[in-house]
């Protein structure tokens, strides 16, 4: 049974000097100077410093276990060949591949070529799940995916409270508008998700309407707060490693109830592009401006003034908004928790917030310098957290099904991809792609599980927020399920692990180092080994239990539920 309280997460320190990385087989050049100490009390002269050649430091080539590790945060779930071509391409010119590959389809694509678009889909959600767990565990752009679900962790709408018809389709959209920036510039993104209908409807902005002088009536305030609360600034503000600045022994707050007021008063007007509701299309294309309700006065926030209404105030809004000192460094350290670790000590945070900040050609919010700091630094690839019992993050139980699914190579012929609405607890994962309830989504940043050792180490576990009794037993029941028998007709292929299967030692290795990235401990080893020992092995007329057995058991055990 999982450990729920079991340190699980990043000691708030510094770890030191950065380890040097390179790509394997490379050399680093150091140079190094020795300085010789000479002459005597009597005043001689000392020697010259003498420079030694340069001594080439070789960076041990990447073992399997270190390119599993790394796919565990940097894809959906790691398989064989992914583990062989990072250690044939190493970390840096994997992420190089992977920034280069362009997207197979997009949802919004898939559901139409899939013949969604039916009138009869008009007021239900049907597709929506099958293209978010279809895509994540089979196509080729891996790390976008892992990116877009951060994003989606970060950026939250959720289909549920999306109230437009042809819900399927506004929420594809969305989803599409996060993957399609992953690689991107933060401010590109921020205003396709400020333009996008299905955002605009969670958020309750599409057709916000100008204040009105003889009612009373204010416009709707909802995005601008989230939109500085949740998605950019945070409530108090950051130093850039992402430590809270005071004032006197209070926190100093970001912004007051007038920047919210003044800030929604640039959400206005936004509306629909086309009225022609037969088709979903209209869901794709950016919101436009009706002049009729939109504000064009001044509109006054975080020390700016915007005025003049339209799409020009909504870019200078979001213009003011990312160049706040706070985005930075609340945007990286939510990235890092939602791919790496749930506590990153300040100085890593520092270094990716500086990052966002200038990418090294003074670009500020380049993505794919945000996501190679964040996966290339010491604390993400160094093994010192191996050994720590409070380093690491609790892996969120849609990313198991993908891991899972990824290993055991699940295909589904008739593309239905039966896995559903996962969000229940007490009979599913307890969480579903894109079916966050709210804006706070399914777990808060910085959570930490009550009276707890991890809060009162000062540590975060935001996962555990929707972690319990019930989620534990339902993941369990539901996992044990599909490792068994599958979704529909989206089965798993265990030919490779029942091949290895009358080694059971072999068969929990090769589970260890693909699913778990071979952070079992030799004793939950050696308790999954014994247990599988314990079936009759595969025979040519009968797979046996072996495969499921030790499948299930390392996907329940403490051990992988915590990447480290």
């Amino acid at each position: 049974m999982l450990d729920e309280a079991r340190p699980l997460l990043d000691a708030e320190q510094d770890r030191g000097t950065p380890t040097l990385l390179a790509t394997p087989g490379a050399a680093v050049l150091l140079p190094l100077t020795l300085a010789a100490c000479g002459g005597s009390g009597g005043g001689g002269e000392s020697a010259p410093p003498v420079a030694s050649a340069p001594v080439p430091v070789v960076q041990a080539p990447i073992t399997t276990v270190q390119a599993s590790r790394f796919l565990a945060q940097a894809s959906m779930g790691a398989t064989r060949p992914a583990i062989e071509e990072v250690v044939t391409l190493g970390f840096s010119r994997w992420l190089d591949a992977q920034f280069a590959l362009p997207r197979a389809t997009s949802h919004w694509d898939w559901l139409v070529a899939a013949g969604y678009n039916v009138q009869a889909n008009i007021n239900n959600e049907a597709g929506y799940d099958v293209t978010m767990w279809r895509q994540a565990i089979v196509e080729p752009d891996q790390l976008r995916q892992r990116v877009g679900m951060a994003l989606l962790d970060l950026l939250v709408v959720g289909i549920g409270g999306v109230n437009l018809n042809w819900k399927q389709f506004a929420a594809a959209a969305y989803a599409d508008v996060l993957l399609d920036n992953a690689f991107g510039n933060f401010r590109t993104l921020l205003e396709a998700v400020t333009t996008n209908a299905a955002m605009a409807s969670f958020l309750t902005f599409l057709n916000n309407r100008k204040a009105n002088p003889n009612t009373g009536a204010v416009p709707d305030e909802n995005y601008a707060r989230e939109l500085m609360q949740l998605f950019t600034l945070g409530l108090y503000q950051l130093n850039m490693d992402g430590t809270v600045r005071m004032n006197g022994s209070v926190p100093a707050e970001t912004y007051g109830q007038a920047d919210v007021s003044g800030l929604a008063r640039v959400f206005t007007g936004l509306t629909l592009a086309s009225t022609d509701n037969t088709t979903p299309d209209r869901y794709r294309q950016p919101l436009t401006v009706n002049p009729a309700i939109n504000e064009t006065g001044a509109a006054s926030f975080l020390g700016t003034n915007v005025s003049g209404g339209g799409m020009a105030a909504v870019r200078a809004a979001l213009d003011a908004i990312f160049a706040h000192s706070n985005v930075p460094p609340f945007v990286s350290k939510q990235l890092i928790q939602r791919l790496v670790t749930s506590n990153p000590s300040p100085a890593y945070v520092g270094r990716v917030a500086a990052m966002f900040a200038d990418n090294g050609s003074g670009t500020r919010g380049d993505m794919k310098a945000v996501i190679r700091a964040i996966l290339l630094d010491p604390e993400a690839r160094g093994d010192a957290a191996l050994a720590s019992g409070t380093a690491g993050r609790l892996r969120d139980p849609a990313a198991r099904l993908t891991g899972w699914a990824r290993f055991a190579k699940v295909s589904s012929p008739t593309n239905a991809w039966a896995f559903g609405d996962t969000s229940s607890q007490s009979g599913r994962l307890g969480q579903s792609r894109g079916r966050s309830p709210t804006v706070f989504n399914f777990f808060r940043p910085g959570y930490g599980p009550p009276a707890s050792a991890i809060t009162e180490a000062g540590l975060v576990a935001p996962e555990f927020q929707i972690t319990n009794e019930q989620s534990v037993v339902g993941y369990v029941n539901y996992m044990q399920g599909l490792v068994a028998n599958g979704a529909g007709d989206a089965k798993p292929d265990h030919a490779d692990l029942v091949a290895r299967a009358a080694d059971a030692g072999a068969l929990v290795d090769e589970i260890n180092l693909v699913l778990a990235a071979g952070q079992l401990s030799p004793a939950t080893v050696a308790a999954i080994r014994a247990a599988v020992e314990s079936a009759p092995a595969p025979t040519p007329t009968a797979t046996g239990n072996r495969v499921p057995i030790a499948m299930l058991l390392t996907l329940a055990s403490p051990d992988y539920l915590v990447l480290r």
